[in-house]
């Protein structure tokens, strides 16, 4: 009876820690927000832009190969001297997609006259977005920069540089509303191919951008911030760079 007096008691305790823990970490995830104790450390440096390290190493963007809406081959090497944002989307996405758009291509406008910065946008649904439909997407939204290259490819490829390459969840969900699931969030990177971001005023790092909430809005129904305005202001400290 003792022993089973005890299980009761370690399952109680487990079950406690799940219901009060792991929403929390769940949260933290999805915002992008991960501190030194999790599977990523980011050092600061009097208030400059942190790199992402893992491991003790300063993560870099691993090595691409696709093809862009011009039919043309794009690799990492052609970002290279460019500060450069990241997305994952797909041209049907009725949700979050036309919103993450928005957004870049004022991001883009912000930056018209710097020829060392550009966009880099993979799609997770390649074998609809082909070259020609991925050109009247960037016709539609109004992709002007020479360096916005919205690219397609081999699919396990673009799913393996999301969830692995930049941690940026990706997924075909049949029931999921386009048939996709993805995280709404902007990678940053810099001249140097390295992953870099801020810190909040705890010293947690905020990886990624959110998105998928439009700037003139501010916040979202669920009281998260957006930021553009951020991203811009890191991109400017980049450039400087």
């Amino acid at each position: 009876m003792k022993k089973n007096y005890t299980y009761v008691w370690v399952s109680f305790i487990v079950l406690i820690f799940g219901i009060i823990f792991i929403p929390r970490i769940i949260d933290r995830v999805k915002n992008g927000t991960i501190v030194e104790s999790d599977r990523m450390n980011v050092p600061t440096n009097s208030g400059d832009l942190a790199y992402v390290v893992l491991n003790g190493v300063k993560r870099k963007v691993p090595e691409f190969s696709f093809v862009n809406q011009d039919s043309l081959l794009i690799t990492n090497e052609d970002y290279k001297g460019k500060v450069y944002v990241v997305e994952f989307f797909f041209s049907t996405c009725p949700t979050i997609c036309p919103i993450m758009n928005q957004n870049l291509i004022q991001v883009q406008n912000e930056f018209k006259d710097f020829n060392d910065f550009g966009v880099a946008s993979f799609s997770i649904n390649p074998e609809y977005d082909t070259p020609r439909v991925l050109k009247e997407y960037a016709e539609k939204y109004g992709v002007t920069n020479m360096d916005w290259n919205l690219m397609t490819g081999d699919s396990q490829a673009i799913y393996d540089l999301a969830n692995t390459g930049f941690n940026i969840f990706a997924k075909e969900i049949p029931n999921a509303p386009g048939g996709f699931e993805h995280a709404g969030m902007f990678a940053l990177v810099d001249k140097n191919g390295y992953l870099r971001c801020r810190v909040d005023d705890f010293g947690n790092p905020i990886i990624y951008y959110r998105g998928a909430i439009l700037e003139e809005d501010g916040e979202n129904d669920h009281g998260e911030k957006e930021q553009i305005g951020v991203l811009k202001e890191d991109i400017k400290k980049l450039l400087e760079e």
